[in-house]
């Protein structure tokens, strides 16, 4: 019997978490493996499903910011206490601000800790952090990088010997129930903040002016940018409210892929896009910008989509009405994208993940 201990501070609605959840419904279905799951941070909530052969763990207090401290300590030991009661034989942690946590709470017990950032590989996490990472980063028994330029960049911070290039698992967008006809869209998915620059991407397609073609933006407001009111103000200031749809937060962003064209990505920050690998495996083809992580690792340039150097935005509008203009690339990039997701699936991911925390146990 192995057993892995999955420590992350919760499961709420979050790629991290979803990442998580998926891993550990793909763990817990292979022969003699018993999975321990660690809720510690501030909010335990559980959004996504968690089998029920899975023990959950949580600390039995509440964690107050007016005793942040005292708080601090205390989920400290209570990682420390729980993962030595569990036992486990290997421990996988997720979470960039929290990874250090980790680490320090079960610093010199004797278990193999395996940990993965989830962010733009190369952002800087504060002074304190980045000091942590550097000093305990290298005790882990290895880093699962998301990307290979995450890969190259701690490599070269010198993170860690042992780190292995492992994306997410993208689940398969069925295409059962699709539109007779797709629709005239070029989607787009994300939060509404800075980084993402959809005004950029409004102002694209307000330069090429596809005849008949509309822009929709799914995503809500976040981080306080009060993004929503800064589009609404464009759209109206570049007279596309025909044009252009922001449809705020979705529960049912599937119906968006289904009924698209054309997938477009402008953020300039990130650390595995998974928008995109959704739109791939919806069948579409992508233009994105080649940021510092992720879309040159699922894009393959002029085969399933189109890699823009970053901010170089006539050739972005170049590539864009390439697709509107025509179909037959359009369906070519298309089934290719279908192809190449395919190599994200859960079974695929789920076990290069496996193989690499438990393949020495």
């Amino acid at each position: 019997m192995i057993k892995i201990g999955l420590l992350i501070p919760s499961l709420q609605s979050g790629g991290m978490e979803r990442v998580m959840s998926e891993l550990a419904g793909y763990f817990v279905k292979k022969k003699d493996v018993e999975i321990h799951l660690v809720l510690y941070g501030k909010k335990r909530d559980i959004f996504f499903p968690v089998p029920d052969n899975i023990k959950i763990y949580k600390p039995d207090f509440a964690f107050t910011d007016f005793s942040r401290v005292i708080s601090s300590l205390k989920t400290l030991f209570f990682v420390r206490k729980t993962v030595k009661e569990i036992k486990p034989d290997t421990i996988l942690s997720l979470g960039e601000y929290w990874n250090s946590f980790v680490l320090l709470s079960l610093y010199g017990l004797d278990v193999p800790i395996f940990i993965s950032d989830r962010c733009q590989p190369d952002k800087s996490l504060g002074t304190m952090h980045d000091l942590l990472r550097r000093w305990l980063y290298p005790k882990a028994s290895g880093i699962i990088a998301q990307t290979s330029k995450a890969k190259e960049i701690y490599q070269a911070e010198k993170l860690n010997r042992n780190i292995r290039v492992i994306g997410n698992p993208i689940y398969e967008i069925s295409m059962n129930g699709q539109p007779k006809a797709k629709e005239n869209i070029i989607l787009t998915v994300g939060r509404l903040i800075e980084s993402k620059h959809h005004d950029r991407l409004i102002r694209m397609v307000k330069e090429i002016s596809p005849e008949g073609w509309k822009l929709v933006i799914v995503g809500g407001d976040a981080l306080k940018q009060k993004g929503m009111e800064r589009l609404q103000i464009l759209v109206k200031e570049l007279g596309m409210k025909d044009n252009v749809e922001l449809t705020g937060s979705v529960s049912d962003i599937d119906s968006y892929y289904k009924k698209s064209k054309i997938f477009a990505f402008t953020s300039s920050s990130e650390g595995f896009p998974n928008v995109i690998g959704e739109a791939m495996s919806a069948g579409l083809p992508v233009v994105a910008y080649d940021c510092v992580a992720g879309p040159s690792d699922m894009i393959d340039d002029g085969k399933n989509g189109f890699l823009v150097p970053l901010f170089s935005d006539s050739q972005f509008s170049k590539k864009l009405k390439n697709l509107v203009n025509d179909e037959c690339l359009r369906m070519q990039m298309g089934a290719e994208s279908r192809k190449k997701v395919k190599q994200f699936s859960i079974e695929n991911t789920g076990e290069q993940y496996y193989s690499f925390i438990a393949g020495g146990t």
